[in-house]
């Protein structure tokens, strides 16, 4: 073989191993941060850099199966809901892009990859707790956290994101109630205002009230047992009911005799906005607080007959159910009202379903009942037949000018005080309220 074939051979054979190389290592954990998007150091521990090529050689087989997806990005916790998703979801094309023991920065690197690459029809993130625990910064964290949501919209505008809030840990596992707080509040600043990003306030769901993990739900007071996966589980499927992935038909319902249904299911047919009354502004101006609730004022009464959703696209008929949807503002205080008022004596039945710490309320001919998550945010926190992100049912029976109210059968009210006539209102106001099967029997005037 001539010198000038050696030479091309052995260029060859180099090439080769090189391109091998390439297409073998190109998943490996980076050996350096230098050059990579984000913030603070990746772990380097065995098992993490052992299980980021594995898995991530295998999900790049799976981009063309899984094309549209709903995709959850996280670490372990994530990662412990398994391919198959323990079960739940059934009839969602779903994708487990969990990686445990990874941060901020590693779910931002390999983002474009595992995530939209595959076009998802809707993600779920979970992230953070590692980078507490390794002593990120929390600013380098809400960064970290501000390129991916900028990443996304730059591959859509469109795609719904829902952000889970960090669950709450213990400070045995260097993951400080205060420094998980401040990092969700940092995430929670970064997507306010954003209608892309549902916020789900898994924090609350887990928590006790000093802040750490209530750890009937934690199998190391940091991952998920079997029934905190199953109540992480419940809490999702509202968010994905109003996104369109779950209870696409109106559950079977037949009107008890006497009763007339104030909600066709189908639209807002019978409501409407009402003026809301001018606020008393205070005498010396306040410093303005982020974090304030939003109150909305209306100034003309406006119909919602024959429409699918009202005009701020708050309230929405979706397959049987009138939906309250999540604020983009965090709290946003509005009242969705009857075109009809109702006088006399009447007995009011319906079921409401809320998400983690949601906060609502039925106005009764003006009177608010508070309506909401209750375990979590009260004020009947003692309730044992309450059915946590579950459909729960509330008769409210007005006689007298009194109103006597049950929840699942257990009282709520016996003595609250009411108008001689009124309309009925739902209220939103923090987390996705639903309520379907409104119905009311009258034996009083109807205006």
């Amino acid at each position: 073989m001539s010198p000038l074939m050696k030479y091309a051979s052995l260029f060859l054979v180099l090439l080769s191993a090189c391109t091998g190389g390439f297409a073998e290592d190109r998943f490996a954990l980076p050996a350096s941060e230098e050059g990579l998007p984000g913030e603070g150091d990746l772990r380097r521990y065995e098992g993490y850099v052992n299980r980021w090529p594995v898995f991530r050689r295998a999900w790049s087989e799976e981009v063309k199966e899984k094309q549209g997806a709903v995709v959850f990005l996280g670490d372990s916790i994530t990662q412990g809901w398994g391919k198959d998703f323990r079960g739940n979801f059934e009839g969602m094309k779903l994708a487990n892009r969990g990686i445990g023991g990874d941060t901020t920065r590693g779910m931002l690197i390999r983002l474009e990859e595992d995530v939209l690459a595959l076009n998802p029809s809707a993600i779920v993130l979970l992230l953070g707790t590692n980078d507490i625990e390794v002593d990120i910064a929390p600013d380098a964290i809400g960064r970290n956290f501000e390129k991916i949501i900028a990443a996304i919209k730059k591959h859509s505008t469109e795609v719904p994101i829902v952000l889970c809030r960090m669950f709450p840990s213990s400070p045995e596992k260097n993951r400080p109630a205060e420094t998980i707080q401040k990092v969700n509040a940092l995430y929670e600043a970064t997507v306010k205002n954003d209608p892309q990003v549902t916020v789900l306030d898994t924090w609350a769901l887990y928590a006790e009230k000093d802040g750490n993990c209530d750890a009937k739900w934690f199998r190391d007071k940091l991952h998920l047992n079997p029934e905190g996966y199953a109540r992480w589980a419940a809490s999702l499927r509202p968010v994905f009911a109003t996104l369109g992935f779950l209870e696409t038909e109106a559950a079977p319902f037949e009107l008890e005799e006497g009763f007339v249904s104030l909600f066709n299911g189908k639209d807002l047919t019978g409501w409407g906005y009402r003026p809301t009354p001018p606020r008393k502004k205070p005498k010396k101006p306040k410093k303005p607080n982020p974090n304030a609730p939003v109150f909305v004022e209306i100034k003309e009464p406006e119909s919602f007959d024959g429409k699918a959703k009202s005009s701020d696209g708050r309230y929405e008929a979706i397959h049987g159910r009138l939906v309250v949807r999540t604020s983009a503002e965090g709290r946003r205080i509005q009242q969705l009202w009857t075109t009809k008022e109702f006088g006399g004596d009447f007995v009011l039945k319906l079921e409401f379903r809320a998400t983690p710490n949601a906060d609502s309320g039925v106005f009764i001919r003006k009177p608010q009942l508070q309506c909401r998550d209750y375990p979590l945010a009260g004020p009947y926190y003692d309730l044992t037949n309450y059915k946590p992100q579950d459909w729960n049912e509330l008769i409210v029976t007005v006689k007298g000018g009194m109103a006597h109210a049950t929840c699942n059968g257990e009282l709520l009210t016996d003595s609250m005080e009411l108008p001689e006539t009124g309309p009925i209102g739902l209220e939103g106001d923090r987390g996705q309220m639903e309520y379907r099967r409104i119905r009311i029997q009258t034996t009083g005037a109807e205006k």
